[in-house]
């Protein structure tokens, strides 16, 4: 009499099979689907460094322990590289594994609390508020890439932070003429900010070149969400290197980057006596559920007037 195989047993057995890289594969392809394309273009390098670590051969999860673990963050510092990537991919690793513990695939088992998973301190990024205006105040008359970048730079200063990304993707209808209402590409948190005449000019400004895209900026043209954020990386690389620039021409000795108009906008606040709470409601972090608890209570007339200090404290400084 021949014996019933045991359904359970059968796909406990086909999971343990399941290979590390190709896992993480899966979950690249999961991400693009999604259109988490920032997310699939880190797991992607973390894969490439733990199939460098591997030399190429794939294994179980079951062969991943604290030895492992050790074994491939001794491999990264002997490369050379620098503790906050080790972190990184490290953070990386641990979310895969987490993920396939619940799916059942791994052990539950505490592997990476001998490693290093923070993030240190990078250096200074925040400009004064001198440099700010000196930077606004430069003449770039006939050079129009120095001017959308040093608008962007702006907007996003006077925008509380704004990143990047979420400049590049902003939409004509996320603007009513009174609010920009946007959900951070980061974290998802839904955002609104009173349009200051300062963000008013600059929107004005590139109307024209962008009448037949659905977009604020003349950054992203494809409709094609995968094309779109690969023009979004090359643009950034491009609105780094004219940052650069402007910081020369301004005689800025900070290496000026995108993220510093973040830095800079929390800087000024803070100099200017602004509250920690309203400073982190104004640049959307949620990273503490207690904060975000407390924060939920602040009423958004109180961080306008909040981002209206930061600007005023800076001047004029785009030119009608």
């Amino acid at each position: 009499m021949a014996t019933r195989k045991n359904p359970r047993k059968a796909q406990s057995a086909q999971k343990k099979k399941i290979t590390v890289l190709s896992y993480m594969a899966r979950q690249i392809d999961l991400m693009k689907l999604e259109k988490r394309f920032g997310t699939s273009r880190n797991y992607s390098k973390a894969q490439n460094s733990l199939n460098a670590f591997l030399k190429g051969r794939d294994i179980c999860f079951s062969r991943i322990d604290e030895s492992f673990v050790h074994e491939y963050n001794s491999f990264l510092e002997q490369r050379g590289i620098t503790r906050n990537t080790i972190s990184f991919y490290m953070r990386i690793l641990r979310a895969l594994y987490n993920k396939a513990t619940k799916e059942h695939i791994a052990r539950p088992r505490q592997l990476f609390s001998d490693v290093y998973t923070g993030v240190d301190k990078t250096r200074k990024r925040a400009l004064d508020e001198k440099a700010v205006k000196r930077i606004m105040a430069l003449d770039l008359k006939g050079l129009p890439s120095l001017m959308l970048s040093r608008d962007i730079f702006y907007f996003s200063f006077c925008m509380r932070g704004m990143s990047f990304v979420d400049i590049a993707f902003l939409k004509k209808h996320d603007y009513d003429g009174e609010y920009i209402t946007y959900h951070r590409q980061k974290t998802g948190q839904r955002l609104m900010v009173y349009a200051e005449p300062c963000i008013e000019r600059i929107i004005r400004r590139y109307s024209s070149q962008t009448a037949g895209t659905p977009y604020i900026f003349p950054i992203i043209k494809s409709d094609n969400s995968e094309t779109a954020f690969r023009q979004y990386q090359t643009a950034l690389g491009y609105h780094n290197r004219k940052l650069k620039e402007l910081a020369r021409r301004a005689k800025v000795n900070i290496p000026l980057s995108s993220y510093c108009a973040r830095h800079t906008w929390a800087t000024v606040a803070r100099n200017h006596h602004i509250p920690i709470s309203v400073i982190a409601a104004a640049m959307g972090h949620n990273s503490e559920k207690t904060t975000l608890i407390y924060l939920a209570s602040l009423e958004n007339s109180v961080i306008d007037k909040a981002n209206r200090r930061v600007i005023e404290s800076v001047g004029k400084a785009v030119s009608p």
